[in-house]
């Protein structure tokens, strides 16, 4: 029979495991938002490109090396992407005052009225979703949801291996 502690250990466990697995069906329909997101921008939009709008919209002026690095791609990859940005006419480039060899990345009119229809269709579309939740609720929602970015907006810590002092699904033996 478990020990007290254990049946503990083992229920907060699975509420962990409940967590991902939430968060994974909530990731495959973000990602399928996104790319939704993306072709109401433009519709030659790739589907991982709406992020990069929304991240220059919020920071700009940015340099590419501060996108790919936020990204966490490469820099060769971010100047691929900013390539095909440009090429729809959403994202420019501007001087950088500080060093004059390098550039800065900026929203286009064009593609800042585009990305506010964009945004303003899926804030709709989460109004009308969420419109039967308390208020109280949605305000919960979303600090949860902030309290939860702001601990990946580092590098999340390694999982424990399997037979670690740390691996939660070990049983500790009785005697």
């Amino acid at each position: 029979m478990p020990e007290p502690a254990d049946l503990a250990a083992s229920e907060e466990y699975a509420a962990f495991c409940e967590v991902e697995h939430e968060l994974g069906v909530l990731f495959r329909r973000a990602h399928a938002l996104s790319a939704q997101m993306g072709r109401n921008v433009h519709p030659e939009l790739e589907p991982g490109a709406y992020g990069l709008l929304v991240r220059i919209d919020r920071v700009a002026p940015v340099r590419p090396s501060d996108l790919a690095a936020y990204v966490g791609v490469g820099k060769a990859t971010i100047s691929r992407q900013v390539k095909v940005l440009e090429g729809l006419g959403l994202v420019g480039r501007e001087p950088d005052p500080l060093d004059r060899r390098a550039h800065l990345l900026v929203l286009t009119e064009e593609g800042g009225q585009r990305l506010g229809r964009a945004r303003a269709a899926r804030q709709q579309q989460l109004y009308a979703l969420l419109a039967a939740w308390p208020e109280e609720d949605v305000r919960l929602l979303a600090r949860m949801l902030r309290r939860f970015n702001a601990l990946t907006e580092t590098t999340p810590p390694a999982p424990p291996q399997p037979g670690s002092a740390q691996d939660p699904s070990q049983e500790p033996t009785s005697p």
